[in-house]
Order: C-alpha cells, then sequence, then structure tokens
C-alpha cells in the first residue's frame, strides 16, 4: 500500500510505502538568505515535513544534497549540516552541485527515511 501526503497536483510532498518514507525535495521558503539560513529554513522545514510522517532526523535513511555553488557555499552548508545531523544515526549522503528552480535558491534536500 502506498499512502500519500500534502498531494498537489504536480507531487506529493510525502509518499509512504512499506515503512519507507520518500520526501520531495525540499527548498527554502525564504530565499534572500544566504546558505547558512537557506539551509537552517530547509531543516525547519524537514521537521516539520518529518512530524507529519511519523519519522524524525535519527530515521533518515540518506539524505541528497544540492548545491548551487559547491565550491562557495560547500563548507557554510556543513557547519549547519553538522551541528544537526544525528551524530549517533548519521545518513547515507551525498552532495553534488546542481542548476535550482530559481536563481535566488541556493540549497535543496531529499530526505529519504523510516517510520519511528
Amino acid at each position: 500500500m502506498i499512502t500519500r501526503k500534502i498531494v498537489g497536483s504536480r507531487m506529493s510532498k510525502i509518499v509512504e510505502h512499506n515503512g519507507v518514507i520518500y520526501f520531495a525535495g525540499i527548498v527554502p521558503n525564504d530565499k534572500t538568505l544566504d546558505v547558512k539560513g537557506q539551509t537552517i529554513d530547509v531543516l525547519n522545514i524537514a521537521k516539520e515535513l518529518f512530524e507529519e510522517a511519523n519519522t524524525d532526523k535519527e530515521n533518515i535513511l540518506r539524505a541528497e544534497i544540492y548545491l548551487k555553488d559547491i565550491d562557495r557555499d560547500f563548507a557554510d552548508f556543513n557547519e549547519i549540516w553538522d551541528n544537526w545531523v544525528s551524530k549517533e544515526n548519521p545518513p547515507a549522503r551525498a552532495c553534488v552541485q546542481a542548476s535550482m528552480s530559481t536563481p535566488q535558491t541556493l540549497v535543496e534536500i531529499i530526505f529519504t527515511n523510516v517510520k519511528k
């Protein structure tokens, strides 16, 4: 059985199958912030979505991270990430440079979790 939450005409923000939860890419609400601010914004949005899906950062299997300018922003992103991510249960992770949906978007993260 597949469960979808926060369903729109283009995508669902949360899809669950067999206890695995797939989240759509999360971008910041405030795109005027620098990469640190945008990262904090994205992680706060993720926390809200995790609560909706009955999971948390301890149950992240994988994080796919997209940065607009990896050379410029990788260290600043990692400073925020390293303070946030579970030290006991760090996920598998990829971090790459990517063109973004808007010129102001500096970071996007896709999470795959399991239910608590």
